[in-house]
């Protein structure tokens, strides 16, 4: 765990310098549009961002790299700024629905980062018709122009439609929602085939208990786990991971994909996975009863869970079993242990064990237990939502969670740790920083509202077991979902870097990721890299691989946001034959244009707009997130409890417009 400790003065190397902007004529940055036309400027040096108004935005679009004149600022007025260059454009595509007449066409767009919709020749429309979704390319936007000029580049299909509405989520993203020809070709010009050659340098658990647990859909099995016992009380456990990069070498087409991907994305319907199926649900995924090629961590344990050995060796696995978490846990819940015969069920029983000692001295050392309540959806075969309920991990979850951290935490160690006078190679490295204390105080007043205290100051230690002590007092409460997706907010966000700062959230000095290579590139950069290193290899390029896991962070952030679309897109379907029924929910949310409430039952968010707010005239403050009645003094604050009628679902939007239930 990382020595550093929480004071006032900790700063996170993300954070904005609050100071004043140093007066000067001109300056680059960020360019961040709105929709309402507050847009702003966000200085390159750190300073705090700068309102440019529609008129002087010169079309700047969301991201773009810009250089603004900067004006003298006037008395009581905030400073302003003008676009005057844009250097670089971060966005030209554009997702939305095509609306066209005898005489005209345009694309009314989705996203709320663009003002104007876009106005496309008859001549670009490549088939269009009028309700369809499209994406669209902006060719050129005129000076004195009010819509910019833009041409189609693919038709999605009829708004509505469940497959047009995910693919238009990916586009809107920048994702892509199918495969490259020549990417799929390559792929079944792998062969299957494991060859003599292809066992040399491997150890054979062909013959050990070896078994797989993954959700109930899952066809992507990344991971296998095996049990042999050597002696009494001393046990040979077994991580095993997909072999990807035995298949994908370097520099060919399918690595040069799955490097633009980075990850597969998880929608609420579908996966779109980061290798083609034919490598992602066959070749590597780690079916039963099929031979299969793995690089593996294999630990030798005592009945304490303490590690006595461990080796890094490339396997090969024959999996006796797929379990999925639900037939794990019934294992765990109804089995009594086994004595005797050892099987995949007394296997199951033996890691459970080994997995919750494993577990508690996570926590003792400082490790913060969020388990967050997700959100998930049943679906007809046309994608139709039919129930929206909360899941939650259990022991079969946690199982497999304690030895996939162990195999991470073992192989970040195996590379990074070394002794004195030695120096680290470069590495991938999964890194938590601290949380902001600034974020964390406020934090901590948050919650004391609904009666509960954190340390915000001390140790490392000190912090997370107040954190933990949190989490535990607010299961099952009303406020749980609402105080852990704030405290998810208030911590920072991990990411992969070269740089090992170690990983405050799970209390690891050494992390990394190994387990997830179907799924994760960065995985698969850490496969490559250990087995470098193993054969002797010298150290590669810091600064390509650096560069490289930003793309990664960069990238599994743009699909976690995918996702959350996907999430609140099925929220609202679900929500639109509802309209007029009440429920009870939390404010999740309080801004100066409304109230954003949370719904107990289901987690669907939705917003009471302030116009709505009719019995009186209400001033937002933006220290307490609180908006306040000038006359009647009632005040809507951030967690309180609220009752509220459904009036609204639009799914264009993606919006659940609420009111007060009288």
């Amino acid at each position: 765990m990382s020595k550093r400790k929480y004071t006032k003065e900790t700063k996170s190397p993300k954070k904005f310098k609050k100071k004043a902007f140093e007066l000067r004529n001109t300056a680059t940055g960020r360019f961040e549009r709105r929709s309402n036309g507050k847009n702003s400027f966000i200085p390159e040096t750190g300073e705090d961002p700068i309102f440019v108004a529609e008129r002087n935005s010169m079309h700047a679009m969301k991201g773009d790299r810009v250089k603004v004149q900067i004006y003298a600022k006037r008395k009581d007025h905030e400073l302003e700024a003008e676009v005057i260059e844009v250097i670089e454009r971060m966005t030209t595509t554009f997702v939305g629905t095509l609306e066209i007449t005898e005489h005209s066409a345009f694309l009314i767009v989705d996203s709320k980062i663009l003002a104007n919709d876009i106005f496309i020749p008859l001549n670009q429309l490549k088939g269009g018709k009028s309700g369809q979704k499209a994406i669209v390319r902006i060719l050129e936007w005129p000076k004195r122009a009010k819509n910019p000029i833009g041409q189609v580049i693919d038709i999605l299909g009829d708004a509505g439609e469940n497959q047009t509405e995910m693919h238009a989520i990916l586009a809107e993203f920048g994702l892509p929602y199918s495969y490259p020809e020549a990417v799929e070709k390559a792929a079944k010009k792998i062969s299957a085939i494991i060859t003599p050659k292809d066992l040399e340098n491997r150890e054979d658990f062909r013959k050990t208990i070896t078994f797989t647990i993954d959700p109930k859909d899952a066809k992507d099995f990344d991971d296998a786990l095996s049990v042999k016992q050597l002696a009494k009380g001393r046990w040979e456990i077994g991580v095993h991971i997909a072999d990807v990069t035995h298949y994908v070498k370097p520099e060919t087409l399918i690595d040069k994909e799955a490097a633009t991907r980075t990850t597969s994305v998880y929608l609420v319907d579908r996966t779109i996975p980061m290798l083609p199926e034919i490598l992602s649900n066959g070749l590597c995924s780690l079916r039963p009863n099929e031979d299969k090629l793995c690089f593996s961590v294999i630990f030798e344990l005592n009945d304490k869970a303490e590690i006595k050995n461990y080796r890094i060796r490339r396997t090969i696995i024959n999996s006796d079993k797929r379990l999925t978490y639900e037939e794990a846990q019934e294992i765990i819940e109804t089995l009594p242990v086994a004595e005797g015969d050892f099987g995949v069920e007394a296997g199951v029983l033996l890691l459970n064990r080994l997995a919750k000692i494993l577990r508690d001295k996570r926590f003792s050392a400082g490790a913060i237990n969020f388990d967050h309540l997700e959100v998930k959806f049943d679906i007809d075969k046309d994608g139709k939502p039919l129930r929206a309920y909360f899941k939650e991990d259990k022991e079969a979850n946690h199982l497999v969670e304690e030895f996939m951290l162990l195999a991470n935490k073992t192989v970040a160690e195996s590379i990074g740790k070394k002794t004195k006078g030695q120096k680290a190679k470069t590495f991938v490295y999964r890194v938590h920083d601290l949380p902001n204390p600034d974020k964390l105080e406020t934090f901590a007043a948050f919650i004391r509202r609904f009666g509960y205290k954190l340390k915000d100051k001390g140790s490392n230690t000190d912090i997370s077991k107040s954190i933990n002590s949190l989490l535990n007092q607010v299961k099952g409460k009303k406020e749980q979902n609402l105080i852990e997706t704030i405290a998810i907010r208030t911590m920072a966000k991990a990411v992969y870097t070269t740089e090992n700062i170690g990983h405050y959230g799970l209390a690891f000095p050494y992390y990394t990721h190994f387990t997830s290579p179907i799924r994760r590139y960065p995985d698969m950069m850490v496969h490559r890299l250990v087995e470098r290193y193993c054969n002797g290899g010298r150290s590669v390029a810091a600064e390509k691989t650096e560069e490289m896991c930003k793309h990664c962070s960069d990238m599994e952030q743009v699909a976690a946001n995918a996702e959350r679309a996907s999430i609140k897109y099925k929220q609202v379907e679900f929500m639109s034959d509802k309209v007029g029924r009440t429920f009870d929910g939390t404010i999740s949310g309080v801004t100066e244009w409304g109230i954003y409430v949370e719904l107990s039952e289901n987690a669907c968010e939705g917003m009471i707009a302030v116009r709505d707010l009719t019995d009186d005239f209400y001033e937002f403050d933006d220290k307490t997130y609180s908006l306040t009645g000038q006359t009647t003094k009632r005040i809507y604050r951030l967690g309180d409890p609220i009752t509220i009628k459904v009036i609204r679902a639009n799914l264009e939007r993606k919006q659940l417009d609420f009111v007060l239930a009288e």
